[in-house]
């Protein structure tokens, strides 16, 4: 296996914008990552490569996300809980999507807008795997499906699909709540 410090280069942009479309805020998105690599230090015997060092990294990084923001949230009470997130509702990624379908390009304008976006991000939150994982790294890490497809061991094509039926969900999840 590699040394830590290769692991550490060759991982941690990745790792970074990721925790960083989970929290967009970068003070967090630093500190989660760092922590990230820390608990993979410690934990490196444990791992079986079982799935992509990528992937492992991800899954500590969104860990630790999760129980900072619930730590937050018990703190802070639930209507403050989004200042974790730096106040900040999405990345410049989703104003940035390029338009495909009238609906999909509509979806990541409403991300823009402040209150349709916590609604997306619950029903985001409320897609299974690997919707919601493949939508994030789209949408607010700004992967490209083939690396996407790379994390996941699956084609191209696939993480094309995944992300079309992630976005689909959200749109009627969001139709649905407004009819």
């Amino acid at each position: 296996m590699d040394s830590f410090e290769q692991i550490y280069t060759l991982y941690f942009k990745d790792v970074y914008r990721y925790t960083l479309s989970l929290c967009h805020n970068t003070e967090a998105a630093e500190e989660i990552t760092q922590e990230t690599f820390f608990q993979a230090m410690k934990h490196m015997p444990s791992f079986r490569g079982g799935c992509k060092m990528t992937v492992w990294l991800c899954q500590i990084a969104k860990h630790l996300y999760f129980a900072e923001y619930k730590k937050q949230k018990r703190r802070q009470g639930t209507a403050e809980a989004g200042d974790f997130t730096g106040g900040q509702t999405v990345g410049r990624a989703a104003a940035q999507v390029p338009e495909g379908t009238g609906t999909s390009a509509t979806l990541e304008q409403r991300l823009c807008e402040e209150a349709d976006a916590m609604k997306i991000h619950e029903f985001l939150h409320g897609l299974c795997e690997p919707y919601k994982e493949v939508f994030m790294l789209r949408v607010f890490a700004e992967l490209p499906f083939k690396k996407i497809a790379c994390i996941f061991g699956k084609t191209e094509n696939w993480a094309r699909v995944t992300y079309y039926r992630a976005k689909l969900k959200i749109i009627c999840a969001m139709e649905e709540s407004n009819g």
